[in-house]
Order: C-alpha cells, then sequence, then structure tokens
C-alpha cells in the first residue's frame, strides 16, 4: 500500500517531545496491524505486518517455504513461484510474500492512531509515578480543584493530587481555589484517568517541610530538625539542632518575632507548634519535650524504654497536658515511655536518687514552684507573660482543666504505645493533686 509520510512524521514528533522511542512505537503498531488483519481477514498464515521507518509504507508479508510440490498454500510455495521472486531460493528457504488486503487501508489507519493514543496513555502515567515516587513525603503546593464525597482533588501543575478524609486535618474546611500545601504519600495505579497521587495534610513531614521552606537555615542544613510528633489540628512538638555552635536552632526556627514559626501556624490554621533543643543526653531530651512543664528528675528504666518523671505538684497538670497530650507528644516525640509523679509523690514512694536530679534538689515541695517562674516556662514556648494568659488564650483549653484532673479515675482515655499501665494506679489517691 501506499506510504504513509504524515506516520512517520507524527511518530518522530512523539518522540521529541513526549520522549517515546519511536521504535518502540513502530513495534506495537506492527503488533496491532497483525492482530487487526487476522481478526478482520480471517487469515492463518504465518503473516507479519512491516512499516517502513522512512516512507511510513504498510506492508502485510505471509512467510511460506519453498517446496518441491505445495500441499498446503497458505504455508507453502513451491520452488518455480520462489525462483520468479528470487532466483537465490532453494528448498527449505522460507520466502515472505506480500499479502496486504486491499481495504487494508482503512483498517491500518484506524490502527496506528489506536496504539498511539494508548502508548501515550501509558508514557504520561509512567511518567507521573516515576516522578511522584522520588518524590514522596515531599512538600506540594496546589489548588483545591472539587470536593467530592469528602475528598478534596487538589490540582498541581499538570498532575491531579487527591486529600483523603482520613489525611485531612480536624475541623479544617476546604473550598474552590483554595491553595494548600501537603506532602506526597504514595502514587499507585488507578483507572483509565491515570495514576492517582495520595496526599496528606496530618503527616508529621508536613510540619518538618514547611520549616525547610521558610527557614533558611534548616534548608541548608545548619539547623537539622531531629524528631517530630503531632497531633494534626492540635497540637506539634519538633526537635532542632544545629550544625554550628553559633546558630540557635530554636531561635532560627522561631524567626525575628516569632515571624517564621507563626507563618507555619498560619498555614496549619493555628496548630500549636512546640520547638525545643534536641540533647543526646536522654534525660535532657525528655525534660524538654515535656516543656512548658518544668521536670526536676528523670530517671531512666527498662532498658532504656521507659522514663520516670518527676515534676513539682502545681505543674502536675501542665506536664500531662490535656488529655494527656502533652506527655503523649513528648513520649512520640522522645520514644520513650513517660511515667510521671508530682515531687510529693516521688518523696512518700522514696523512690528518687541524687543522680536523678536534673539540676539541685528543690529544698522544698509544692511550693518550690512560684507563679512567676510557672509563668516564665510558659513564655519561653508560647510569649504569654502570666499563667492567666497562657490558658485564657489556648482555643483547646477548657475551664474545667483542673478539675478534669483532681480524680484520675478517667484518665484510662489516655490510650498510647507509651502508656504505663501503672500509670492510674499511681495517681490515685494523690492528696497533693486536689490541691
Amino acid at each position: 500500500m501506499p506510504g504513509n509520510s504524515e506516520l512517520v512524521a507524527t511518530i518522530n514528533i512523539i518522540e521529541k517531545e513526549k520522549g517515546i522511542d519511536k521504535e518502540a512505537l513502530f513495534e506495537a503498531i506492527e503488533s496491532s496491524l497483525l492482530s487487526a488483519c487476522k481478526k478482520n481477514y480471517g487469515t492463518s498464515e504465518n503473516i507479519r505486518a512491516n512499516i517502513d521507518r522512512i516512507t511510513g509504507e504498510i506492508k502485510v508479508l505471509a512467510q511460506k517455504t519453498v517446496v518441491e510440490t505445495v500441499e498446503n498454500e497458505p504455508l507453502e510455495i513451491s520452488l518455480a513461484d520462489a525462483k520468479e521472486i528470487s532466483v537465490d531460493y532453494e528448498l527449505g528457504d522460507i520466502v515472505e510474500v506480500v499479502v496486504t488486503p486491499r481495504e487494508f487501508g482503512r483498517v491500518s489507519a484506524q490502527t496506528a492512531k489506536q496504539v498511539v493514543v494508548q502508548k501515550l496513555r501509558e508514557a504520561e502515567r509512567n511518567k507521573v509515578i516515576s516522578e511522584f515516587t522520588d518524590r514522596e513525603l515531599k512538600l506540594l503546593s496546589g489548588v483545591v480543584e472539587r470536593i467530592e464525597r469528602r475528598n478534596v482533588y487538589i490540582s498541581s501543575g499538570k498532575s491531579e493530587l487527591v486529600l483523603l478524609p482520613v489525611e485531612q486535618i480536624p475541623g479544617e474546611e476546604y473550598f474552590h481555589n483554595q491553595r494548600v500545601k501537603v506532602v506526597v504519600l504514595d502514587v499507585r495505579e488507578g483507572n483509565r484517568s491515570g495514576p492517582v497521587i495520595s496526599v496528606s495534610r496530618t503527616h508529621p513531614e508536613l510540619v518538618a517541610r514547611l520549616f525547610e521552606q521558610e527557614v533558611p537555615e534548616v534548608a541548608d542544613g545548619t539547623v537539622q530538625i531531629r524528631a517530630v510528633a503531632r497531633e494534626a489540628g492540635f497540637r506539634s512538638k519538633i526537635a532542632v539542632s544545629t550544625t554550628n555552635e553559633n546558630v540557635d536552632p530554636v531561635g532560627s526556627c522561631v524567626g525575628t518575632n516569632g515571624m517564621r514559626v507563626n507563618i507555619i501556624v498560619g498555614e496549619l490554621n493555628g496548630e500549636k507548634i512546640d520547638i525545643i533543643n534536641y540533647s543526646s543526653d536522654p534525660k535532657e531530651f525528655i525534660a524538654a519535650a515535656l516543656s512548658p512543664a518544668v521536670v526536676l528528675a528523670v530517671r531512666i528504666e527498662d532498658g532504656g524504654k521507659m522514663a520516670k518523671i518527676v515534676v513539682p505538684d502545681n505543674q502536675l497538670s501542665l506536664a500531662i497536658g490535656r488529655e494527656g497530650q502533652n506527655a503523649r507528644l513528648a513520649a512520640k516525640l522522645t520514644g520513650y515511655r513517660i511515667d510521671i509523679k508530682s515531687y510529693s509523690k516521688a518523696l512518700e514512694e522514696n523512690s528518687l536518687k541524687d543522680s536523678d536530679y536534673l539540676g539541685a534538689e528543690p529544698e522544698e515541695t509544692a511550693g518550690s514552684v512560684s507563679v512567676a517562674e510557672y509563668a516564665e516556662a510558659a513564655a519561653e514556648f508560647y510569649e504569654y507573660s502570666t499563667e492567666e494568659e497562657y490558658y485564657e488564650d489556648d482555643e483547646h483549653y477548657d475551664d474545667e482543666y483542673d478539675d478534669e484532673y483532681d480524680d484520675y479515675d478517667d484518665y484510662d482515655e489516655y490510650d498510647d504505645e507509651y502508656y504505663d499501665d501503672e500509670y492510674e494506679d499511681e495517681y490515685e489517691g494523690d492528696e497533693n493533686q486536689q490541691e
């Protein structure tokens, strides 16, 4: 059949723009043409399709064996007929004979188009999968395109991201054309529309990636984020260290007048963020992780898997946090199971050693920490000048906060892998806690 230079030109363009090997395209089209020929013309011959790589001419060739006497015409050819094609043929040789059907032009054009479209889709799918597989847990910015059945579909460049309900920040609302930042979770094969790119706004890595974006010292590696613990929508804790002793890692992340951290808090819709100094000393690290509470003593037990903490009596509730949140986040951040006791309870049990204290042993018990000292510890992380301001401005703080922890019968709701089974029993009957 006549040449098809347009087909060759199209394939050359696709190779340049889409990066698809043109030889692979030619072979795919030839394979499809062969199937179409057998389907439409019911041939049982041993045939193959061939496309001229320069002219685009398409031929269907039947392979026949040269024999003295033809007994199976579709598969054999006489020696005399073979000699007409080429005098070099001998008995037993394989001869290719052109058997292109007359109406094959229309079929071949339609088949070639379908193959090209299919290959383009496969190439785009593979490109997306390759691109986003390499960007796992990387930060992406996109625009909300639509919301269907609580699934939020986000447009990012030429790709569509899917934010499932379980990966959405609790209480956060989304609307059309809203710009959001997410981290990539995984990429998997989807339906005909292409691969599905799942993203998250609740993953702890989102906090780390936002700091990388907003804090130059984190981006260039001067300040390192060593650990992140997060309860999305409520509070996060991050531990940071520095490779340059002249750089304050916490101050770098906070920024002038809190500008850097406030940008991140705004992106997370007001989620509280505690930034602490990482320490290779487990005691110091655990004590810092329980901020803003002041920690008096830390003892590492159970082969380095559990930490028993002692805090001033009037800071027991602050150390535990509302519904155990502060203790829970500290446990996740450090990787230790945490058991917190008041100072008077620890004295009563006589469970403290001199080596457990982080500083000098307090001379007084419940009254050893003043309201001013308490407020100063809180202000270090939340920039409040008084204890009253700290609680009044915390949207997650309940007015009955202290009353809620007067009785620890309900504390079994604190269900976490780091929670000590003896935690509840140790707090029952604590008279100092009733104060």
